[in-house]
């Protein structure tokens, strides 16, 4: 299974940019049966580099995602990365943890510090680690492992620092032994692209910056999305989703146009790819990329 640094390296090597997905472990038997029978092949069809799978507050879905990553990497030997986080882990627990993600395969990890089950304040495990960079360091001790990490464009919403502190963290974790970076979801790309500058620029990064991006399915869903994470919603677009709210039909159509505008502008300004937050539903990635002809 390729490691997703290759990837990256590869497809920077023809100009193309790298296709990726996100997808979350459903909570019922029948989010999973939609999942493998109709989300995942209908994506698949478009021929991504690699996808994500999200891994729960306090490790909540820890089984679920690898059995997941699994499933994907064996039934459509498609690269799918694991995300891990330091929640509720000690050293010893996460080295076990890596050695049965080896056993399954799995050689691309997105390495997080992770929420604390129920929200509140992160609190390390005793035995385990405090920073997400400690985490990457400690993966990269193990080897066979293309690392990824998250970025945070308008900085992380718990670092009262601000940005330039939270991008100095991010330095950190590259530092540590990362490969790749993934972002929040964000909508303003003057946002990413200050961001790159910061990184690139200030602080010497050279792995692939990749933005992540969602396309709106409705007003009230996007609202509570970046009130959790710390995204802005720019005057404009909030403004609009103020018209559009209560009618979810809409709303995807605007989140469609919206999102297409977005990566024109981002794949135009050389971004290395795209990788899209899908909430599990292909109708508006598919269309998205359709729009781009990446379809």
């Amino acid at each position: 299974m390729q490691l997703v640094r290759d990837i990256y390296a590869a497809k920077a090597a023809t100009g193309k940019p790298v296709i990726s997905f996100e997808f979350f472990p459903p909570k019922t038997a029948e989010g999973d049966r939609i999942l493998f029978e109709t989300t995942i092949p209908a994506l698949l069809r478009i021929k991504p580099d690699y996808c994500s799978v999200t891994y729960g507050a306090g490790g909540s879905t820890r089984e679920k995602t690898l059995l997941i990553v699994d499933r994907i990497q064996k039934e459509h030997g498609l690269p799918a990365v694991a995300h891990l986080t330091c929640v509720n882990s000690t050293r010893e627990e996460l080295r076990a943890l890596l050695t049965q993600i080896q056993s399954l395969g799995v050689k691309n990890i997105l390495a997080l510090r992770g929420d604390p089950p129920g929200g509140g304040e992160f609190l390390p495990t005793l035995g385990g680690f405090e920073f997400s960079s400690q985490l990457v360091a400690f993966i990269r001790e193990q080897q066979g492992f293309s690392i990824g990490v998250a970025g945070f464009p308008e900085g992380h919403v718990a670092c009262k620092a601000g940005k330039m502190a939270d991008w100095g963290h991010l330095r950190e974790k590259i530092s540590a032994g990362a490969d790749f970076v993934i972002t929040q979801l964000f909508f303003d790309n003057a946002d990413f692209y200050s961001f790159r500058d910061h990184l690139t620029r200030k602080l010497g990064v050279n792995v692939p910056l990749v933005p992540g991006i969602v396309a709106i399915l409705s007003a009230a869903q996007i609202k509570r999305f970046t009130a959790l994470c710390g995204a802005r919603l720019p005057e404009s677009l909030s403004q609009r989703l103020e018209q559009l709210d209560g009618d979810d039909e809409a709303a995807t159509e605007f989140g469609i146009e919206y999102a297409t505008r977005q990566c024109e502008d981002l794949l135009r300004q050389g971004v290395p790819g795209i990788h899209f937050y899908t909430l599990n539903k292909p109708h508006s990635t598919l269309r998205v990329l359709k729009n781009l002809g990446l379809a």
